[in-house]
């Protein structure tokens, strides 16, 4: 059974870092684009930033320049490293693995990030 497990999220003053990880159970994960979601109290899931099996990336423009998505393929791991952190960041965020045949796309399970003085 394929699995999605998010890790580092927490309470951050604005102004702070953190770094997420996503290690997926996923054969040949190393063929998969991967991404980062989140989605704040009462707002719909929104995209933060992908990565292809190439390492092309892209980021939605509330992020550019203080996030960076990376993936570790020897590790099965994608990591989200999140800078210059401000209040609006405040969301649970979801790691996701894009379909690829046979499998359907796949979700972790989420992790908080409070970003709060």
């Amino acid at each position: 059974q394929v699995q999605l497990v998010e890790s580092g999220g927490g309470l951050v003053q604005p102004g702070g870092s953190l770094r997420l990880s996503c290690a997926a159970s996923l054969n040949r994960f190393d063929r998969y684009t991967m991404g980062w979601y989140r989605q704040a109290p009462g707002k719909q899931r929104e995209l933060v930033a992908t990565i292809t099996a190439g390492g092309t990336t892209n980021y939605a423009d509330s992020v550019k320049g203080r996030f960076t998505i990376s993936r570790d393929n020897a590790k099965n791991t994608v990591y989200l490293q999140m800078n210059s952190l401000k209040p609006e960041d405040t969301a649970v965020y979801y790691c996701k693995s894009d379909s690829r045949w046979p499998n359907p796309a796949y979700w972790g399970q989420g992790t908080q990030v409070t970003v709060s003085s």
